[in-house]
Order: structure tokens, then sequence, then C-alpha cells
């Protein structure tokens, strides 16, 4: 059965008919032409399938479009600034090389965005716990982890220059 929703994403209100059983992934991917959002196992188990609804970073592959009614949705589009320029997050996955043949990077990029939203300073082990939901077949993980180290570490020095 099909259902007219309001969906708000990326900043933007969005009006669209979706099948009631339709998973996010596909509405974000093939309905709205948000490709950074990938499929990939269609289960819950890589990331590629990785945004934020309301700043909590979910796999869309197994979240279905009408439980996203009215509320924020961002995926790796929603980062560019007013003139399209790479976020301060997505500028450290491509300095520290933690980007190769791209496919898990804008999943992984969601979920730097979601802990550095936190405002914690993570150390390595914790960060390898909170993106172990992420598969990578190129990296092996040791450059996603020193732009996730980074981005951490600089959000959270910025965060504390600006409370004294």
């Amino acid at each position: 059965m099909n259902k007219l929703m309001k969906l708000i994403v990326n900043e933007k209100e969005v009006e669209i008919m979706v099948d009631e059983r339709e998973a996010l992934v596909d509405t974000l991917r093939y309905k709205l032409g948000f490709t950074s959002v990938k499929r990939g196992c269609e289960v819950g188990e890589c990331g590629a399938c990785t945004v934020l609804v309301d700043g909590e970073a979910i796999d869309s592959c197994i979240y279905l479009t009408v439980w996203a009614e009215g509320r924020r949705i961002m995926t790796v589009e929603g980062l560019k600034g007013p003139n399209g320029e790479l976020s301060p997050i997505q500028k450290a996955f491509v300095e520290e090389a933690a980007v190769q043949c791209g496919f898990c990077t804008p999943g992984l990029i969601m979920s730097a965005v979601e802990i550095v939203g936190t405002g914690k300073r993570y150390n390595r082990e914790e960060l390898k716990k909170l993106i172990s939901g992420h598969l990578c077949r190129c990296t092996g993980y040791h450059n996603i982890l020193n732009a996730m180290e980074r981005i951490v570490d600089e959000a959270y020095n910025y965060a504390g220059d600006n409370v004294k």
C-alpha cells in the first residue's frame, strides 16, 4: 500500500509517495537521488547504507521509510558547504587517505558525524568499537581510524577552546 509522506532530508522538506514496506535506502537512493547511500548487504551488517535520522546513525536498509516521517534525515550530500566545499570530516578522510574504492566511505563518514556530535573524546580502541558495524575491504581500517581520531580530537579541542 502506498502512502504520501513528508520527510526532511538534508534540511529540505520532501513530499513523496512510498510503499509502506519500502526501505529508507531505496527511497533515498532511487527515488530522491542521494547516491551516497549504498545498498550493500541488505541486512544491516555492512554499514554502507548508514545515514543519520535525528542525529543517530542507522542502517537505512533495515529501516522503513514510513518510520522516518517528520524526522530529520541526513546523507553525505547534506554535509557539503554552501559552495560545495567538503566538511571537515570529509576533508580528514581525504587527507588521511581513508578513501580507496569509496563504497564504505559515506557510511563511515555519517558514523563519524554522529561520533563527533556526541562531543566526547574517544581513544582509538573506542573508535574501533564504534565503527565495528562497517565493513571495508580496501583500507584495513588504519587510515580510517587515523581520520576518525583526527576529527574527534579537532572537534573536542574546538569545543574546549569555545568553553574557556
